[in-house]
């Protein structure tokens, strides 16, 4: 063994110091808020307290002093999973045969293909965002399309609901499905089709049992990096929800701006924490459950 080569601590420091300056820290500063009271004017004072967690559930009635179930931050947390869920399966829908077709193409356009899915996604997110909403106004061209054709009488209110948060979700994470399972099915052996139709296999039962098998590792990658995102999302909901369509991201926005109040802000940022770090598990033991067997 060649002594002179630096050891393996060494070279792992940096990146060691970086995960615990720019994520450890950071964590264990929001856990330690979210157990603290909320100062006057905002900001901490470093008193003991649970008052934030109970919060998520519980108010305190003014006139009885006593703490009455909650469940309007309740509600914003399960619409924010929803909405994510809903997105995700948008992306899949669209995004697995986009993939397909993408990676079918001949060498000398594929990259072609690959361009026009990346190109427009370098834009700015929060422009992408704004021209979404410019489309879906009630004085936009889908609405002046469809009045024009007779189709409505009146404009349809598609801006400022949870349709429109869903949209903007799936325009903004659309890319980071496809990209996974293009890479999937650029890497599956196309003669394993080959193979089963030659066994009388029809087209749907060698997608079922050949094809989408081999292309699992990456839709459930492509769908952890379009939920994950989604679930803490901060402009689609602000800009295409228009302030009323919360989700958990606009809500803990809301704690550290509009209502001061960090303790509970970094409670809310902690169970968001928890809810990633609950889907990542879940979907690692599946994967060595599946690798083992």
């Amino acid at each position: 063994m060649d002594k002179s080569l630096p050891k393996t601590s060494a070279l792992l420091a940096p990146a060691i110091t970086l995960i615990f300056v720019f994520l450890a820290i950071p964590i264990l500063t929001l856990m330690t808020y979210s157990f603290l009271q909320p100062g006057t004017y905002g900001g901490i004072e470093w008193i003991f307290s649970l008052d934030a967690y109970v919060q998520l559930f519980f108010e305190e009635d003014f006139l009885t002093e006593e703490w009455v179930f909650n469940s309007d931050y309740l509600v914003i947390i399960l619409t924010s999973i929803m909405l994510a869920l809903i997105a995700t399966l948008c992306c899949l829908i669209l995004g697995l045969p986009t993939a397909y077709f993408i990676a079918t193409r001949p060498p000398s356009t594929r990259m072609l293909w690959l361009m026009a899915v990346i190109v427009p996604y370098c834009v700015n997110l929060l422009i992408r965002t704004i021209s979404m909403l410019f489309i879906i106004r009630d004085q936009g061209p889908i609405n002046s399309f469809l009045i024009w054709t007779g189709l409505i009488d009146a404009p349809l209110q598609i801006a400022y609901t949870n349709f429109a948060v869903t949209l903007g979700l799936f325009y903004s994470y659309l890319p980071f499905m496809i990209l996974p399972i293009y890479v999937a099915v650029e890497r599956f052996n196309f003669s394993l089709l080959t193979a089963a139709n030659d066994l009388y296999a029809s087209k749907w039962a060698s997608w079922r049992y050949v094809l989408l098998p081999n292309l699992k590792p990456g839709i459930i990658a492509g769908c952890l990096l379009v939920f994950i995102p989604s679930l803490g999302a901060f402009i689609a909901p602000d800009l295409l929800g228009g302030g009323k369509q919360l989700m958990i991201g606009n809500l803990i926005a809301l704690q550290f701006q509009g209502s001061r109040n960090w303790p509970f802000g970094a409670a809310l940022g902690m169970v968001l924490m928890v809810m990633i770090f609950i889907v990542l598990i879940v979907f690692s033991k599946r994967n060595s459950q599946e690798a083992r067997s």
